[in-house]
Formats: C-alpha cells, structure tokens, sequence
C-alpha cells in the first residue's frame, strides 16, 4: 500500500501524460479537461478521504463537509476503493453537498433556486462531452491510486 506523498506523486508524473493521450485521441480541449480532473481527482477526490489522509486536509476548513462521509464508508470497502464505484459515490456526495448549500443559500434568500437550477440544466445540456470527460479524469487517478495500493478490487 502506497503512502499519501507516493500517490501525490504518482499523480502528478501521470496527470499530463493522461492529459496528452485524451488529446490525441479525442481533442486538445477533452485532454486539458481530463488532465485536470485527473489531478483534482487524485489530490482532492482520492479514495482515501475516508481517513485522516493528506487529501482531507487539503480540503482545509472544507474538510468538515466530508465527516458524514468518512462515518458511513468504511476505508478500503468497495464504496471508497472500488473502481467506478467509489468515484461515482464520492461525486455523487460532492454533488449532493453543492445542492445542499444551494438550498440553504436559496432557504436565506441569497440565492434563487430557480435560476441556479436552469443554469446547471443548461450546462449539463451543452457541456455534456466535458462533464464526461472530468469523470474520467477522475476516474483515471482513482484507478491509478487503486493500483499504486496493489488491490483495485477490494474483497
């Protein structure tokens, strides 16, 4: 199992070259977008939030939002370190907190959930192929984290 600065690292040595590669085979923008998420992925949204990991304190006073999370997912289960799953739940949180504050920002009267709903609508709708391609970026650095701790498929 790999410690936190060995797939800090790994994750930057491979987060350009993932990055080129979509490039090549898709597009310029596709691979800029996926190297991104790439990193943000494997510094931010690393399988290992769910403890007390250099990629929760990176989060600053931010890391806070992540405390339900890190009671209800076990550490190494198939809901952190499962490929495609432990990413679409970590997203999915992520998403789910971003509306939770959206409402509670629209609950004070400073916001309008109306607007702020036909805005993400509208984006999803036109940025679908980049939406697509953050996954995988994301995706990707999970993969490379799963593999860097020798299991990527937990029992």
């Amino acid at each position: 199992m790999a410690s936190g600065q060995e797939h800090d690292k790994t994750t930057k040595q491979w987060a350009a070259p993932f990055a080129f590669i979509i490039g090549l085979l898709v597009d310029m923008r596709s691979g800029v977008i996926s190297g991104i998420a790439f990193l943000i992925g494997g510094l931010w949204l690393s399988p290992d939030l769910d403890t007390h990991s250099i990629s929760l304190k990176r989060w600053g006073i931010l890391k806070s939002i992540w405390w339900p999370y890190r009671k209800v997912i076990p550490h190494r289960s198939i809901f952190s370190h499962c490929p495609f799953i432990g990413t679409a739940i970590r997203v999915a949180y992520l998403i789910f907190i971003g509306i939770l504050i959206i409402y509670l920002l629209t609950f004070l009267d400073l916001a309008d959930t109306s607007t702020t709903s036909l805005l993400q609508a509208q984006l999803m709708k036109t940025n679908q192929k980049d939406y697509l391609f953050m996954f995988l970026g994301v995706e990707a650095s999970s993969w490379l984290h799963l593999i860097k701790d020798g299991d990527p498929f937990p029992k």
